[in-house]
């Protein structure tokens, strides 16, 4: 093979990556925009369900609490229609119920607001680690990118450089 068919060679196969290489940058280009848009959806994804459990959890809470006030009146009613008779006994023994159910229920309060903090601290952390991880996963894909890149471009150069030193 001469010179010049080799030289012929290497201009084709310049010419073929020269031709390949924008297709293969957009398409790079096209998989992060893509990536980019399936974090942003899976963020807001996470966001509408952990809106929808938040209103779940408020509107399960009322309704629990509505059912224990209609518990209590209930009970209530009960005891002043059987003891009306026995009225300054029975006050200061329905004052220290009242006064001990108000306790358990700030008490039942009072552990429902911190377990609901812990569980938010808990998705709160979980979520920046996801985010976290995502970012260093994104991050790892577009190095690897651009150091495919650097060798495309180094690969090009040489052959470039080999063909001017051919000439």
């Amino acid at each position: 093979m001469t010179t010049e068919e080799r030289l012929y060679k290497l201009e084709g196969i310049v010419e073929g990556v020269m031709a390949t290489l924008p297709e293969r940058i957009t398409s790079l280009e096209n998989r992060m925009d893509l990536l980019r848009q399936e974090l942003k959806g899976d963020i807001a994804g996470l966001r509408q369900e952990f809106k929808g459990e938040m209103a779940a959890l408020r509107q399960e809470f009322k309704a629990e609490m509505a059912a224990l006030e209609g518990r209590l009146g209930e009970q209530m009613a009960s005891l002043r229609q059987e003891l009306k008779g026995d009225m300054a006994a029975l006050r200061q023994e329905l004052k220290g119920d009242m006064a001990s159910l108000r306790q358990e229920l700030k008490a039942e309060m009072g552990a429902l607001e911190g377990r609901l903090g812990e569980q938010m601290a808990s998705l709160r952390q979980e979520l920046k680690g996801d985010m976290a991880s995502l970012r260093q996963e994104l991050k790892a894909d577009i190095n690897t990118a651009l150091n495919r890149l650097m060798l495309y471009f180094s690969a090009l150069a040489v052959l470039l450089a080999l063909l001017t030193l051919w000439r």
